[in-house]
Order: C-alpha cells, then structure tokens, then sequence
C-alpha cells in the first residue's frame, strides 16, 4: 500500500474535531484538543473513497499561540519583546497560529504525508507566523522538511550539571536513554560515588516541585532520564505572502 499512487489518491480538506478524533489515539500526547484555530485532514478522493474508505487517514490543527515563547523571540530577532503583556497578547494572536498535532494512520507513515499536510496548510491559516513545538523533532524532522525553520533551547545549567555527574560515575551521555540499565550501574557505584551521585540527583530534583523528594528507585531514574533527554524543538515559517507589520 505505501507507494507513490496512494499519495495521488489523497486530497487536504477542511477537517473537524470527528477527523481529530478518529486518529487522536495514535499521537503520543493525550488527546485532550482544547480550543483550536483550524483544522484540516488527508481524505482518500471520491474516486478513491470505495477503496480506502471515507474517514481520515491524517490530520494537522492548528491553534492559537501561547502568549510568550523565548525562542520564538530568538527566531522573530525580538520582534514580540518589550511589549507589554496585553500588547504581547494581541499581537501574537493577530500574527501567529501555532501547529498543535500532526497524526498520520500508521499504515500511510512514511510516505512524506506529514510533511505534506504541513507544507500545503500553513499558507491557507492566512498569518505571517506559523510556528510548531515537537519533543520528537529531532528524530523525525518532518517540519523542516515541509519549510519550516528549527531553534534547539540551549540545556539547562542543571542538567548539564547531572549529565557531568554521571559521567563522573561512568555513565555516558549515550546510555541515558536506558532507565534500566542507568538504575542497574547505580546500583552497583561504591558508596563514595553513590553517595556523590545521589547528591547530584536531589540537587537536580529541587527544581521539579513535589518530586524534589523523589526515593531513589527506577521511577525517579525513569523520571530524571526523561528530563536530560527531552530536547522540544522549535519551528517556525514566515509566510512569504504576509509580513508581520500588516
């Protein structure tokens, strides 16, 4: 099924929240939408739809956008700062929409839909600014291939801190990807290190509210793991039909 005829086949409609729901369970996000800008969906054609079936076979929505994002200030070269916050407010709304989910039918990934449904709606959203948030971004950089711009967030000094730590205590940087195996080496640190590096974790946890205070085990390991390997990816796309002063 994954070959270039099924792609001919697809067409980008108006979409509505029973499309969204239709593919909701396959995001990794929960599926709780909230308000939404617009959304459209990749439909089999009329001539496809007895085949294929009528229902959804991808989505993409669009939202509004958050009030203040730093690296959209570094993309937009400060464009939205020194505003206040009610000018901040209204400025981004009129300017901006934001992409909130992109779900692809699993049977029809990797065929480049996604980035097709990105790149052929962004223009339709009519604002200057489309920008786009993604934790996975890095792996599967379908943004940039549909046109959009990525910004990386520089690490927090605390996890730069840790991530040292642990390599202190023989943990590369490439194992922090297994809980498993990071809870299992330490486990087996000598009591000097394990002393220092449980140190370093509560040092780390100070900054993550109830769970500051976190036992060690393999779900705080699971949960300190997830925060020094999180890398959400910034995207944005300047619409070249608009321009933010209109």
């Amino acid at each position: 099924m994954k070959t270039c005829s099924v792609c001919r086949r697809l067409e980008i409609v108006p979409g509505c929240l029973d499309d969204y729901s239709w593919l909701a369970h396959y995001h990794y996000r929960d599926n709780k939408l909230g308000p939404f800008a617009a959304i459209f969906a990749l439909k089999p054609d009329s001539a496809s739809a007895g085949r294929l079936g009528k229902q959804a076979l991808g989505v993409i929505v669009y939202t509004m956008p958050s009030s203040g994002l730093e690296l959209r200030n570094v993309a937009t070269a400060g464009f939205f700062t020194g505003l206040d916050r009610s000018t901040r407010l209204a400025l981004t709304n009129r300017l901006i929409r934001c992409i909130g989910r992109v779900i692809i039918e699993p049977r029809f990934r990797g065929l480049g839909l996604a980035s097709r449904l990105v790149r052929q709606t962004m223009p339709k959203m009519d604002v200057p600014i489309i920008e786009a948030m993604a934790v996975m971004g890095l792996v599967n950089p379908f943004f940039e291939k549909a046109g959009m711009k990525a910004f990386t967030a520089t690490m927090p000094e605390r996890c730069v801190r840790l991530i040292e730590a642990l390599g202190i205590v023989g943990l590369a940087e490439a194992e922090l990807i297994d809980p498993h195996k990071v809870r299992r080496k330490l486990n087996r640190l000598p009591k000097n290190q394990a002393a220092f590096i449980d140190l370093e974790i509560k040092r780390f946890l100070q900054s993550y509210g109830s769970r500051r205070n976190m036992p060690a085990s393999l779900e705080r390991t699971r949960f300190i793991l997830s925060k020094l390997t999180a890398r959400p990816v910034y995207y944005i796309w300047f619409n070249p039909d608009k321009s933010a002063g209109t």
